[in-house]
């Protein structure tokens, strides 16, 4: 145990020096003013316990050659997990002038919450992390989707008690029931119980001990409570792994779990200015503030870190001594250099079907229908059979009813509770991973292609929303490693998002919300893609796209519900990779300047432009329309806002710089704006999208609350083409009936019309 406790007190004095020192690393003379921070940024409370973990963990790996990362769940424990990778020496290797020595030490110390630096929490930067520390409640879901078609893999969670007052965590602690004994790995639960949050209790630590066991039994764990000594966190240990390897033998039924109660801000300050910080809220950030300025705590700050004996720790050139290195494993057996926390370095890409061998047959376009999910499913049922070890398919109970079902014929949904004869599709090893919690969904799918590995989230449109904050530190994760060299590039995120705002007209305002658009677009342009294929054939090659793409969060928004086939798979293809396109049987502008723009994005705006295209064609043969169709959001920003944007002169082809554009948008109107706004023509885009208008009524009727539907669109068309707004008053009158009496009959025989129910291009000679 004291080469143990000696690679703790290492880790505490580095971790101590990165809060508080700028220079003087090795206190070699007595501290002054000037060898400390002028700004104290830190966090201090959970740091020792993390310490101590690693120190423990370390051992085990060299005792048991075990393969093991870590997840640091408690928010600021960067100090901890910075100190560790740099006396594993992989810091350096990644870092390489951020030496093993008293210089590299100095360096260490002054980048910590510095100008320039690294952060105070746990982040890409940090060697051996998966896990951004910044927002809590998500370190067990990450670590149970690393575990996932890992067989050999531990991943230690540390899950500090503020964090375990989160919902996603509470929720997290099920996963144990979607782990296959056989084909995935463990995760060992730690957690820390220190008391305290910033200024109060944590719930876990303050109920009595029985509660909180049974809370862990309940859960489905074998919990085993350590205090603050090494002999107890080395015999849990020991029998934490004995039970994991009877499990894995099929001899346990439970997995183990760790309650590992220790001070907040143990080994640090007892007591400062007559108050108790050790053991309290006070030690959660830094202990010890104004250092420079009051001489009795700089005095304090030298004898706390002269405390853990730096003399005993690090030689006089400020490398760790032979006793604390010999406790560090080797090579890729370090947590901190482990390939399974740069996932990039073990991905491999995933096999994909030809998915043309699924194309919808296309005679003429907008004569036919078919279901984009439904066809989807197809290929996602391909994919998965081809790659039965590397991609999972994540989604919150939705895959059948976003008609997704056909992947139920290469697999089963994962689950290892009780199985009822009326159940379907339940086994241990299955695919499809199904859980009543968005967070779970995200939380694992992250977790899984951080470790190198592929996989799709399907989701209803409106309920996204829940996993916001999630998609926002993920999106941050990619762009900050996309600027560090040695962390490789991962597969994508891609979200599904299918029963959409449009197609929610049966269950209501609760379920039409199309923002999530919003959300994802304000991140940044090296990161984001965001996809509206109009039919399932541009659906299944944006798909094909996307699960080939690496290092982005790509978002497509397809339907379920029956569209018109627009193009055939060679056109689809074409279209997709163009991103828009002129729709030129639905134009009638061929050889001549347009009167009118019709532009569109989503499948329902895409058939409402189409069905008022056709329209203006009946009644104002005259009239030159130009019909787009835009399927990669990101195209209308200029590529200097995005590298999939248009340039200003392909733009101005084909929206013009002077004539109306009627832009007929799936999403708030506004995004269409916020991402044109610099172009010529900005001033004559009139957008339609939705507008916070929703009901229980009919698809049609739910188009018309938001005035994206076809007589709306003519209305606009006269109101903004200059000269028709006299000489085609009646037709405008026309279609301001029509709506009327589409929604009588909406309202009398609870659907709509006949003719807006089978509508298709009515025109197919033309084409």
């Amino acid at each position: 145990m004291d080469h143990i406790d000696a690679y703790w007190r290492a880790a505490n004095y580095l971790s101590v020096g990165q809060i508080y020192l700028l220079d003087n690393p090795l206190l070699s003379e007595p501290l002054r003013p000037e060898h400390v921070k002028p700004r104290l940024l830190g966090h201090w409370g959970t740091t020792p316990g993390l310490n101590f973990c690693f120190a423990h963990l370390n051992r085990v790996i060299m005792e048991r050659d075990q393969d093991m990362i870590y997840i640091v769940g408690p928010g600021h424990g960067g100090p901890a997990a910075v100190a560790h990778s740099w006396l594993e020496g992989s810091y350096s290797e990644r870092y390489p002038d951020i030496s093993q020595d008293v210089e590299g030490m100095r360096r260490l110390f002054r980048q910590f919450s510095f100008p320039g630096g690294v952060p105070s929490h746990v982040a890409p930067e940090t060697p051996g992390s998966i896990h951004e520390g910044g927002e809590l409640g998500y370190s067990l879901a990450h670590a149970y989707g690393a575990a996932f078609d890992n067989p050999d893999l531990v991943v230690a969670c540390v899950i500090g008690d503020g964090e375990a007052e989160t919902g996603p965590l509470a929720a997290s602690w099920h996963s144990n029931k979607f782990l296959d004994r056989d084909r995935d790995g463990i995760v060992l639960p730690i957690l820390h119980l220190n008391g305290y949050k910033i200024a109060n209790p944590t719930v876990l630590a303050r109920v009595p001990e029985a509660e909180l066991l049974k809370l862990m039994e309940g859960y489905g764990y074998r919990p085993h409570v350590v205090g603050p000594d090494h002999g107890e966190m080395a015999r849990a240990l020991d029998t934490a792994f004995d039970q994991m390897a009877a499990y894995k033998r099929g001899a346990a039924d439970r997995l183990p779990m760790i309650v590992l109660r220790t001070p907040k801000g143990w080994t640090g300050p007892r007591e400062v200015d007559g108050k108790q910080v050790e053991g309290t809220w006070r030690a959660h950030q830094v202990p010890l503030s104004k250092v420079r300025e009051n001489p009795a705590h700089l005095a304090m700050l030298e004898e706390w870190m002269r405390s853990y004996r730096p003399e005993e720790l690090f030689d006089s050139g400020g490398r760790p001594v032979r006793g604390i290195l010999d406790t560090v494993p080797r090579g890729t057996r370090r947590m901190s250099a482990n390939p399974h926390a740069n996932g990039g370095e073990l991905l491999a890409p995933l096999r994909l079907p030809d998915f043309r061998r699924l194309a919808v047959e296309v005679k003429s376009p907008a004569t036919q229908s078919s279901e984009p999910t439904r066809v989807l499913g197809g290929f996602l049922r391909d994919v998965i059979a081809a790659n039965p070890r590397t991609f999972r398919l994540m989604g919150p109970d939705e895959t059948e009813s976003n008609r997704l079902s056909e992947v139920f014929e290469v697999t089963d949904r994962a689950w290892n509770a009780e199985v009822l004869p009326t159940d379907e599709n339940l086994a241990p090893g299955g695919r499809v991973m199904e859980v009543l919690s968005e967070h779970l969904c995200q939380g694992w799918l992250e977790g899984y292609l951080l470790t190198g590995r592929h996989g799709l989230f399907n989701c209803y449109e409106a309920f996204i929303h829940i996993i916001d904050a999630m998609f926002n530190q993920h999106a941050k994760w990619l762009e900050s490693s996309q600027k560090i060299p040695w962390r490789r590039p991962v597969a994508s995120l891609t979200y599904l998002l299918s029963s959409h705002v449009w197609r929610q007209d049966h269950n209501g305002f609760s379920h039409q919300d199309p923002g999530f658009l919003d959300v994802v677009v304000n991140k940044k342009a090296s990161v984001v893609r965001v996809y509206l294929p109009p039919d399932a054939n541009t659906l299944l090659s944006v798909a094909d796209h996307c699960l080939r793409s690496r290092d982005y969060v790509n978002v497509i928004v397809a339907g379920k519900q029956p569209v018109l086939d627009l193009f055939t798979m060679e056109e689809a293809v074409a279209h997709s990779t163009r991103g828009l396109g002129i729709l030129p049987w639905a134009s009638t502008d061929d050889g001549a300047a347009p009167d009118v723009v019709l532009a569109c994005a989503g499948d329902v705006p895409t058939q409402e432009t189409l069905a008022a295209a056709a329209l203006l064609r009946e009644h104002v043969p005259d009239l030159r329309v130009r019909v787009i169709n835009v399927v990669d959001l990101m195209r209308l920003q200029p590529p200097s806002e995005h590298p999939h944007g248009m340039s200003d002169a392909e733009f101005d082809t084909l929206f013009t710089t002077d004539k109306p554009v009627i832009f007929d948008f799936h999403g708030y109107p506004s995004l269409i704006h916020q991402l044109t706004y610099r172009r010529h023509n900005h001033a004559n885009i009139h957008v339609r999208g939705y507008k916070e208008e929703g009901t229980t009524t009919t698809p049609f009727d739910m188009a018309m609350l938001n005035d994206i539907d076809r007589y709306h669109l003519v209305m606009d068309v006269i109101d903004r083409v200059p000269g028709l707004g006299t000489t085609q008053a009646h037709l405008r009158q026309r279609m301001s009936d029509a709506r009327l009496q589409a929604r009588a009959h909406a309202r009398d025989h609870g659907e709509d019309t006949p003719e807006i129910r089978s509508w298709t291009w009515p025109d197919a000679s033309s084409c």
